[in-house]
């Protein structure tokens, strides 16, 4: 029997705050053990709690970037639970009417359920609640550190609309593109932004009911997440064709040794007895509420890819650069309007500016962390820091387009704006790197060549076609690489036939 997967996700992400949900505890990483904890978010007797505003703005926020519906009347629930890591005994979190509900993401892949290299993914609801404490394993003992208890984060649902591990992984890596590119989440998944819950269930062919879902925890990468989702779809299936059956739990991944492994089995809702949170009102956005985060929308990267290509006739691989790199493709898109061959200055822009500032920033990083600057805090060359103005491409690229200058001299000219910010034309006359066109200079220079060389003169003449690469080399020596490529070849071959 033919067995497919039926994947769903929950991902958590960790709000662009600057304190936590419910006090005025810094959102930060990286302080020491329990300082950023209050009487708030450890949950003491008396203490209430008052919303983040900002962190119920990024919610909605979040729910238009993913094309989701804002219920105009929300609020919040009690969770509860006994784990050492929720010094509450509950968790603050949404249940039956959560902030947004009823989306969908549009993403790139071409695969078992895609369609033209595009696939769907329905949003059930992203919802906002607190994160919990982190528990730290040590060999005989274990500590919880509750800098992260009450920072906002967003849990976002997804329909089990995924077949495939690697489909899982190009919706994860789509997903937080729009959320970081958003601003809603730095998704730095080292600092723990990003976590993610996998559900996972297997069944026959064409069949629509669903299997039992074992859901694997707690996953904080997304190779992690496609590694695990391929040995556990390969686990169910070998399970089922041996007659097996499975039970809903919960497992973990152990990423070492590449399998998951049970942890229990799994809870229901009513487990957890939900209960609306009675120190909190509900939520009721106002039009003007609504409208002031609908102006912080931005376009959607995808969006963006394909406005690219449209517009300036990109090919798919650069406008996926300006996709991803929005300050480059925004300064490609300043200058690009009056460009006549915007190819070109795309190409530009990636394989030299781009590769410029990226040594030059990597250097920088060395040698600030050389004396002890910290990675926040690092002074990096950015576009805004150049010294040349956008224009200057433009004059870079025409001079090119003209066969004023060789492609060779244009990366002397190139390097020079970068340090000194002269424009082009003042850098080639100053260098003497206007390329010679003159047919009789040029025929000057192949004749001489050609006298020097009489050895790949007869090859050519022999039917070689490679000798006449090495005479024109010849005659950008004489000419010191100032004579036009593509005429030197011309004239060769006309000289070499007669």
């Amino acid at each position: 029997m033919e067995y497919e997967a039926v994947i769903g996700l929950e991902t958590h992400v960790q709000l662009k705050t600057q304190s936590k949900m419910w006090c005025g505890c810094a959102n930060a990483f990286g302080a020491p053990p329990n300082s950023n904890v209050c009487p708030v978010c450890l949950g003491m007797p008396g203490v209430l709690p008052v919303p983040n505003e900002e962190a119920l703005r990024l919610t909605v926020l979040t729910g238009l970037l993913l094309n989701c519906e804002i219920p105009r009347h929300a609020k919040f629930d009690r969770k509860n639970y006994f784990y050492p890591d929720a010094s509450k005994n509950y968790q603050l979190t949404q249940y039956d009417q959560p902030s947004t509900a009823r989306g969908h993401v549009d993403f790139e892949f071409t695969g078992p359920g895609s369609a033209d290299g595009r696939a769907r993914v329905r949003i059930t609801r992203a919802h906002l609640e607190e994160d919990v404490g982190k528990l730290t394993h040590f060999e005989r003992h274990s500590g919880v550190d509750f800098n992260r208890a009450g920072v906002p984060l967003l849990e976002i649902v997804s329909e089990p609309d995924l077949t495939s591990a690697d489909m899982a992984y190009a919706y994860l890596n789509t997903l937080t593109e729009i959320l970081h590119q958003g601003g809603v989440s730095d998704c730095d998944m080292e600092k723990g932004m990003v976590r993610c819950d996998v559900n996972i269930s297997v069944r026959p062919k064409g069949t629509r009911e669903l299997g039992a879902k074992i859901e694997i925890k707690n996953m904080n990468s997304f190779s992690g997440v496609r590694r695990a989702a391929e040995y556990e779809i390969a686990r169910q299936i070998e399970v089922l064709s041996k007659g097996g059956k499975l039970v809903q739990s919960t497992r973990r991944w152990d990423d070492v040794a590449g399998i998951t492994e049970e942890m229990r089995t799994k809870e229901h809702a009513h487990d957890y007895r939900y209960f609306p949170e009675p120190d909190l009102m509900p939520m009721a956005p106002t039009d003007d509420w609504l409208a002031e985060v609908k102006a912080r929308l931005v376009e959607l990267p995808l969006a963006r890819k394909n406005r690219l290509m449209r517009d300036y006739q990109l090919p798919a691989g650069d406008a996926e650069v300006f996709k991803s790199n929005v300050p480059l493709g925004s300064y490609f898109e300043a200058i690009a309007k009056t460009a006549k061959n915007p190819k070109a200055l795309a190409n530009w822009l990636i394989n030299n500016l781009q590769a410029k500032l990226a040594e030059l920033n990597a250097q920088e990083t060395a040698e600030q962390a050389a004396l002890g600057v910290e990675p926040a805090d690092l002074k990096l060359t950015g576009l805004a820091d150049l010294k040349f103005p956008a224009s200057a491409l433009l004059e870079l690229v025409a001079l090119v387009e003209a066969k004023t200058i060789s492609n060779s001299a244009a990366q002397t000219v190139f390097a020079e704006m970068f340090a000194t910010g002269k424009a082009p034309t003042v850098i080639v006359q100053e260098k003497g790197l206007a390329q010679v066109s003159d047919t009789s200079a040029l025929e000057k220079f192949c004749d001489e060549a050609i006298a020097a060389n009489p050895g790949p003169a007869a090859d050519f003449r022999a039917g070689k076609v490679a000798a006449l690469n090495f005479l024109k080399g010849q005659v950008m020596k004489l000419s010191k690489g100032k004579a036009n490529p593509a005429a030197v070849g011309e004239i060769l071959e006309r000289k070499l036939k007669a």
